[in-house]
């Protein structure tokens, strides 16, 4: 599942802006600390925790991300209003002072919640590779999780699908006929060059499977919640989806349409 939920939540208990987190990502791109993780270049055992904190701690970032909220009409200010009650303001009278932000109690969080199969998404895709006329690959902004890694609370954490239950279901690798990662390549979406290496290996196993010999861009259909990620596949000449927060069930179903495949149970249901 999508970890912006997660953040999504943390930021409600807080009290901070919805969208804080996500912009403070957006606004250290391509060299902040979350796309060097992404492409492997800083690790979770050394100092990310340290360089995340510091990030969205920034006064000068808050305070320029604050400066903005009122260009956001009332729900901007309604935020500004709130953050000055709870929090106070600053020596300038105007920025609210900083919520404390626990980054690694939120990152841990966004990592168990995105290693729970959606429930629409995930047997929609076991159903395709199942039917063998696909091949069905991950391009994914992904972490690598040292040997012996422990979450904020020490339990070892590493690369096991979780059911809503608490069940373990596999390694989430092994759902796909390829995964394309970006912390074991040193790419990361929107940068051309591994969608243009998931293109690479989607042909390699469709001439294995016995499906084609030739795949072009115009054969992928690419599924991702991120505007700019998808924006980058279309420019490629890929089919996209985008996969709405909390409307997967939406995605799923315009996806049937396009591989003339039922993904959905007639009631309604998935099979997760």
């Amino acid at each position: 599942m999508s970890p912006f939920q997660a953040i999504l939540d943390y930021e409600i208990s807080q009290g901070i802006p919805p969208g804080y987190v996500n912009a403070t990502i957006q606004a250290h791109s391509p060299k902040g600390s979350w796309q060097r993780l992404e492409r492997g270049e800083v690790s979770l055992a050394g100092t990310f925790f340290e360089e995340f904190g510091r990030e969205l701690s920034s006064p000068s970032h808050w305070k320029a991300y604050c400066e903005k909220l009122p260009s956001r009409g009332e729900r901007g200010e309604y935020a500004l209003k709130l953050l000055r009650e709870r929090y106070g303001v600053q020596s300038d009278g105007k920025t609210p002072n900083l919520p404390p932000i626990d980054a690694r109690k939120m990152f841990w969080n966004m990592m168990r919640m995105s290693r729970q199969p959606d429930p629409y998404v995930f047997p929609a895709l076991l159903k395709l590779r199942e039917s063998g006329k696909f091949v069905v690959a991950a391009l994914s902004n992904t972490i690598d999780f040292p040997r012996g890694i422990r979450d904020e609370t020490g339990t070892p954490f590493g690369h096991e699908a979780v059911s809503a239950t608490g069940e373990k279901v596999g390694d989430i690798r092994s759902f796909f006929d390829t995964f394309v990662s970006s912390a074991h390549t040193g790419m990361r979406k929107p940068e051309t060059r591994i969608y243009e290496l998931a293109l690479q290996e989607c042909s390699r196993v469709a001439k294995e499977k016995g499906l084609s010999n030739d795949l072009q861009m115009g054969d992928i259909l690419f599924l991702d919640d991120i505007g700019i990620n998808l924006k980058i596949a279309k420019q490629l000449g890929m089919g996209t989806i985008k996969v709405n927060l909390g409307k997967s069930k939406d995605a799923v179903k315009e996806l049937e349409q396009a591989v003339g495949m039922r993904l959905i149970d007639e009631d309604g249901s998935s099979r997760l």
